[in-house]
């Protein structure tokens, strides 16, 4: 796996202790690993590539990992009704367990951030098998959402030990997808600085952008919002909380169905989000869409830019421009019947931002579905 492509330039005075060289994989806590794997595979075309459970060894679970570009996806179930994943599962229906992060030395990083007040997940281990090692360590982050450090340099395997290549007869076409550009997480509320001061003094990250309830508003409700990154800006965290409505804001809304703190959406970046788009529609994707009055003034909103108009119109992809460029970008409604975890694709024409200039319709959309499952 490369490393990843730059999204954000080398930020200034940054102290590199817990160097990053990407996401490694993002695993979620599932139902039924089998069926979202399928479901994957169907309508995002990821395609398959390890597997572990009881004909591995492992006896409590069964993972499937799939793979598009850059981008891995671990779905794991609980084979039994009792344990922490089955509990995970009951509590916050289908979300992410684990943000793994790829790095040069798992037990140097484990080091790194304990001694910085980290609380531990996993200590320092390794992992071997007859294509070579692998080493792993993690800690807690936001809810009971994890990091774990990947150190792969000395293994040749399809995934990790452990796992066996996945062998499929139903390889649907990629979609386009590239890799992670940003993970976003919902927090409680006034619970945005303390993790924002968790990046900062734990991992080493900087607060690159942040958003108030002015920024991020609608009629009805309102949230806070803080971009984390890491030195050379290959991950990004934001961190959203709720502020005070008239009504219920989305990430209130998404707090009580996932019952605490958890990852919102994972936005994935494509370098071409038209033909992207129009391949995850047709496999039955669904998005969410904006009033066609958006586009009357796109072009004197964000100016010139390379697509036509009509083909984002359609397809409901939405335009923002900063000091660096422009994006593209558009967002599934939920992937499972809570109303809690999305997906974003984007594409960067220049633009390291995140589409301040759509927060207001994006959410208006947002609460059109939240009123429809009657919980603005």
């Amino acid at each position: 796996m490369q490393t990843q492509e730059k999204t954000t330039e080398t930020l200034p005075n940054t102290t590199d202790f817990l160097p990053l060289k990407g996401t490694d994989y993002v695993e979620l806590y599932v139902g039924n690993a089998k069926q979202a794997a399928h479901f994957y595979k169907t309508a995002f075309g990821f395609q398959s590539l390890a597997y572990a459970g009881p004909e591995t060894g492992v006896k409590d679970r069964a993972s499937y990992v799939l793979v598009q570009n850059k981008m891995r996806l671990m779905l794991t179930t609980p084979l039994h009704s009792d344990g922490p994943i089955a509990e995970h599962h009951k509590k916050h229906g289908d979300g992410v367990k684990v943000l793994a992060l790829w790095v040069d030395d798992a037990y140097d990083a484990y080091e790194q951030t304990m001694k910085r007040g980290a609380k531990s997940y996993m200590e320092p281990v390794t992992l071997t098998d007859k294509d070579g090692e692998v080493r792993l360590s993690g800690i807690h982050t936001y809810g009971e959402v994890v990091h774990i450090f990947v150190e792969r340099k000395n293994y040749n395997g399809v995934f990790m030990p452990g796992f066996r290549k996945w062998e499929s007869t139903y390889n649907p076409e990629p979609t386009g997808l590239l890799y992670v550009d940003h993970c976003v997480g919902n927090v409680g509320w006034n619970q945005m600085n303390p993790w924002v001061s968790f990046y900062e003094n734990v991992m080493g990250f900087k607060n690159i952008l942040s958003f108030d309830d002015k920024d991020i508003s609608t009629e009805y409700s309102a949230l806070m919002s803080k971009v984390m990154s890491n030195g050379n800006g290959y991950v990004k965290f934001p961190i959203n909380e709720p502020a005070v409505g008239k009504r219920k804001s989305q990430v209130e809304e998404y707090l009580e169905f996932y019952e605490g703190e958890g990852t919102q959406h994972v936005a994935i970046a494509t370098l071409d989000i038209v033909s992207t788009v129009k391949q995850l529609m047709a496999r039955g994707v669904e998005f969410l869409k904006v009033p066609s009055s958006y586009y009357d003034d796109l072009l004197d909103r964000v100016g010139p830019i390379e697509e036509d108009v009509e083909p984002l119109k359609e397809l409901g992809i939405l335009v923002d421009r900063d000091d660096e460029g422009y994006l593209l970008q558009l967002f599934t409604k939920p992937v499972e019947d809570r109303p809690t975890m999305f997906y974003e694709i984007i594409q960067r024409k220049g633009a390291k931002s995140f589409g301040k200039g759509n927060f207001k319709a994006l959410f208006e959309a947002i609460e059109r579905e939240q009123e429809e499952r009657g919980n603005l």
